[in-house]
């Protein structure tokens, strides 16, 4: 299939492997493209009773996108509008929409890392969450923004979870994304080899039961999501990121701190965006936000803000980003509205057949 996406069909059960480890398998437009056409492939295939898509390492099962693809091919293009890169954002979020109406069982294995794009091609399907995971998105920390449906999944988190998760940016581990609604089961390492026996065994018509089974007799233990829930809920349903940020500053506990100098890092402009995407995404369906989320991601490239972003956490590692605006006190309403215009008229839109 690619040199980084292995594909096999297995008693009934589509396995896709992604295996781009030393990039913790950051989603290329030839991996986007691979996933797409194997699931294509099966989706009528009588053979394939469910799809199984894992990691080929426990290190990470997908960090996201290629941030220097988006980087240099963004660059080198005036308003970063690369072909390259509208072609992968838009094969992307039409590869996130198969899987959330995927006729077939589909199952995600998150061991490792599962951050951005790799929230996207989980989220849709049957999420299995390890000891490893560290669970993000993180986008408003390189100046982009939750795409990849976030403003789908986020938008349906419990409470204020969502904006919280969504324009904080902030890693969680399996407790947490079982509580917050974005996993499903818990697999311990310490009972892998049952697991992973149970996938090789399993025909793939039993399979989503069996993981149900399996799962059911494990406790991924505390949440500190559930822990936090009050004081998350209290400040992320504030209304805005500057009332989120007052309502912080006003409670001088440990949380409310640890969340400030979080949130001091990232975007300002991002934040805002965030706040809104979630807002809207409420009352939106799948297609519908990831409609949204194409037209934002081409409004970003525009401004600049993610090149800026991945500049300095990622190419030039000064963690200096030189964010537009440069503070929270300095984003404008017109300024998060002016993102949401639209790009193209709905009939060239080029997620319109979704």
């Amino acid at each position: 299939m690619s040199e980084t996406i292995h594909t096999s069909v297995s008693d009934g059960t589509g396995v896709i492997v992604l295996d781009r480890p030393k990039a913790l398998n950051s989603l290329s437009l030839d991996m986007v493209r691979a996933l797409t056409r194997a699931l294509l492939d099966w989706r009528d295939d009588q053979r394939v009773a469910a799809v199984l898509v894992r990691s080929s390492s426990e290190k990470a099962f997908c960090a996201g996108g290629d941030i220097r693809f988006f980087y240099e091919t963004g660059r080198s293009t005036p308003q970063g509008g690369s072909a390259l890169v509208e072609d992968f954002f838009t094969e992307e979020y039409a590869l996130n929409h198969l899987i959330h109406f995927y006729p077939k069982p589909y199952i995600a294995l998150m061991d490792g890392v599962v951050m951005g794009g790799g929230m996207g091609i989980a989220q849709g399907g049957v999420r299995i969450v390890t000891d490893k995971t560290r669970m993000a998105m993180p986008e408003v920390n390189i100046g982009l923004f939750p795409d990849v449906g976030g403003s789908y999944f986020l938008s349906r988190a419990p409470g204020a979870l969502g904006y919280y998760l969504g324009v904080t940016g902030v890693t969680i581990g399996a407790a947490d994304a079982l509580y917050a609604g974005l996993a499903d089961h818990y697999a311990p390492l310490s009972d892998r080899a049952a697991l992973d026996g149970l996938l090789a065994a399993t025909s793939g018509a039993q399979l989503r039961d069996a993981i149900a089974r399996y799962a059911g007799a494990h406790d991924a233990g505390a949440s500190q999501l559930a822990a936090d829930r009050a004081a998350i809920d209290r400040h992320f349903s504030a209304g805005s990121v500057p009332a989120i940020v007052a309502s912080l500053q006003a409670d001088g506990g440990d949380f409310a701190a640890k969340t400030l100098r979080v949130m001091a890092t990232r975007s300002p402009l991002m934040m805002c965006v965030t706040h809104e995407l979630i807002k809207r995404g409420a009352g939106l369906d799948v297609a519908g936000c990831l409609r949204m989320e194409r037209a934002l991601v081409r409004r970003n490239f525009e401004h600049g803000e993610v090149i800026e972003g991945v500049r300095a956490l990622v190419i030039d590692k000064d963690n200096q980003p030189q964010w537009r605006p440069a503070s929270l006190a300095e984003v404008t309403e017109e300024m998060v509205q002016a993102m949401f215009q639209p790009v193209w008229p709905d009939y060239a839109h080029p997620l319109r057949h979704l």
